[in-house]
């Protein structure tokens, strides 16, 4: 990364966060004069760099932009230098591949409708091959069963288009981050229920249960909040991606059919009504 985007990016943050933290932080690391303006003579660029990151908390990618829309990935490589990470790109899933298998990348960002080699053509290639980078799709293609299809085929995220670039930006860094712990989940437990997110199953007690998809994506939400009392909102917008209240049973439907596949026939109910506030997954 060139200095003068570290700089730029130093300066904003110290800006940002207010007088007070930001002299600490320059004091910790000799920036600023007694004019409080940025210094930089006879300070190696690696090293500023290097301690920048770290008294920052801040973390620089390396990231693969796999899009065959030009103006899409320019766009999208300009907001990621913005945020203080390196980013290469590869104009569909054919040179994709090509530039994934040199390694060296923290996070391959992915559309999935691609001349030559598609995305999830890409991903299955790469995960068949031991390369386990995480990955983002990006895809106009938003339905429950295209997300499946996406995440099927390896994916860690699916960002569905249009986005925000902050959300792009958010999930691009937390796949970075677990991955750094070891800990990309590819399986959810909560107590003897375990959802496999790659192969899309869910079993209790070794006892496989079939799921529809949107049942599925109401019990990944609930294992993901376990112990927490969800209520019909959050349900509503993360579940089916309402942002209103359509007024209809949908909810009371899916709780009753998804209760019926993952409690009957069991000693514990897991799946708990909490009166006036929603619903609770207990272990």
């Amino acid at each position: 990364m060139e200095w003068f985007i570290i700089r730029e990016r130093l300066i904003f943050c110290i800006e940002g966060r207010g007088d007070e933290l930001g002299a600490i932080f320059a004091q910790k690391l000799g920036l600023l004069d007694g004019a409080n303006k940025a210094v930089t003579d006879g300070i190696a660029a690696d090293a500023l760099t290097s301690a920048a990151i770290l008294q920052l908390g801040l973390q620089t990618m390396r990231i693969l932009v796999v899009e065959d829309d030009s103006e899409a990935a320019a766009a999208m490589m300009r907001g990621l230098s913005e945020a203080g990470h390196e980013s290469v790109h590869a104009v569909d899933g054919a040179f994709g591949l090509l530039e994934a298998q040199k390694g060296g990348y923290d996070v391959y960002v992915v559309d999935r409708m691609m001349p030559r080699l598609d995305g999830v053509g890409m991903v299955e290639t790469l995960r068949r091959d031991g390369d386990q980078t995480p990955v983002l799709f990006l895809s106009a293609l938003g339905e429950v069963e295209d997300r499946v299809t996406g995440l099927k085929a390896g994916a860690d995220d699916y960002l569905v288009k249009p986005y925000a670039f902050a959300e792009l930006i958010a999930r691009v860094e937390a796949l970075s981050r677990r991955r750094e712990t070891g800990s990309v989940a590819t399986m959810l437990k909560v107590g003897d229920l375990e959802m496999n997110l790659i192969a899309r199953t869910v079993h209790r007690e070794g006892r496989e249960i079939d799921l529809q998809p949107r049942e599925f994506q109401l019990l990944e939400f609930l294992m993901r909040h376990a112990g927490q009392s969800v209520t019909r909102t959050m349900l509503l917008e993360k579940v089916w991606e309402y942002h209103f209240d359509p007024q209809t049973n949908v909810i009371d439907v899916h709780i009753s059919r998804l209760r019926s596949k993952i409690d009957k026939g069991f000693d514990k109910a897991m799946l708990q009504t909490v009166r006036g506030a929603g619903y609770r997954l207990e272990a």
